[in-house]
């Protein structure tokens, strides 16, 4: 079966014409519909023996949601999407004076490691395609009425490394930024890393501008490891050298996660390390505050550490600020809903 998400306009139009015999304008109007989250029944304008046929070799829609929470404190909502294959993988839609985010998942759980992630505790199921990433962009619209701006902001945050999935999730920025499809400009989209070097560079170097963030958590490689297990490849200098390369090329200003961890990595100590790690980076700091998984065993930092935490930095003339946490009460962190899902036995396989 092919998921027609996966492909371009240009792609979608020879593959119906030389499958199908499809005119060109209706594989506008199939592309119009596919950007809508709409399945082939409902594709009004074109022919029932057509959406017949497609329906017997494709799939319209990437995914679907089948579980939403809503926060009772911010308003935020996390959702749980089913792929073609029984797989889930989630998302977070944030609601934002500027508009709504919409956090999307890249891969089905990730072999990245990192300790205080949820996501990764089974390891790396499969990447996600390009249009399996856009169908989480779509389905969300649909709840808003088929807005194609209910979504107006994206960020590359959900379950699994973005650059590790580097071919796919590149498409779907092409995919997502097509002005005959959702047209959401590169400058509304976000891309998390935790430092996958050569990866940073080649999106640099292949004329992309998304908004690059770090997810750094430690400035220090001998403790950065421990938590990071990526550090072992690409250590924390070279990933910060990497960042001032990709701002060098697109201009784009960088951003740096970093969460407090209670006795690891919120001394004073570490804020100066960071400050000179970022001297000469035009950077920004978010600083979080851990949203506990209780399988890691890890406790956020206390509020008095992160006010100084912040404060000793700006006073190295480091931009930083604390980043809104959003949907504790739903279990906002990565990878949550989807092992209490797992965990429930109710996989579709």
């Amino acid at each position: 079966m092919v998921l027609l998400q996966d492909f371009t306009i240009e792609e979608l139009s020879a593959y119906l014409t030389g499958n199908f015999n499809v005119k060109p304008y209706v594989a506008k109007q199939i592309y119009s519909w596919l950007n809508k989250s709409v399945d082939f029944d409902d594709m009004t304008d074109v022919s029932k023996t057509l959406r017949a046929q497609l329906k017997e070799q494709c799939f319209a829609k990437g995914c679907e949601i089948i579980q939403t929470l809503s926060s009772r404190l911010d308003g935020t909502q996390k959702f749980l999407f089913r792929l073609h294959d029984g797989n889930v993988v989630e998302g977070v839609l944030m609601n934002y004076k500027y508009g709504n985010t919409l956090c999307v998942s890249s891969q089905v759980g990730c072999r990245m490691g990192c300790k205080f992630c949820a996501s990764t505790l089974e390891g790396l199921v499969r990447n996600l395609s390009a249009g399996e990433i856009l169908g989480q962009v779509t389905a969300v619209n649909a709840l808003g009425g088929g807005d194609a701006r209910h979504v107006t902001n994206i960020v590359l945050m959900g379950s699994g490394e973005p650059l590790d999935n580097y071919d796919n999730v590149t498409k779907f920025l092409h995919l997502v930024t097509d002005p005959c499809g959702l047209n959401i400009s590169q400058r509304n989209i976000s891309l998390s890393t935790c430092g996958i070097v050569p990866n940073i560079k080649r999106l640099a170097d292949d004329g992309f501008s998304v908004n690059l963030t770090l997810s750094l958590h430690n400035p220090f490689d001998e403790q950065r490891v421990a938590i990071m297990p990526v550090t072992r490849a690409y250590g924390v200098q070279q990933a910060v050298d990497a960042c001032k390369y990709y701002f060098d090329k697109t201009g784009r200003r960088i951003i740096v996660e970093y969460t407090l961890i209670d006795g690891q990595n919120d001394s004073r100590e570490h804020a100066l390390k960071l400050a000179s790690l970022l001297r000469g980076v035009s950077a920004h700091v978010n600083v979080i505050a851990l949203n506990p998984v209780k399988e890691t065993g890890l406790k956020a930092t206390n509020e008095t550490n992160l006010k100084k935490f912040i404060q000793y930095l700006e006073e190295k003339g480091v931009s930083a600020t604390r980043r809104r946490t959003m949907g504790q009460d739903i279990e906002g962190a990565c990878g949550q809903l989807r092992r209490r899902y797992l965990s429930n036995g109710t996989k579709n396989s």
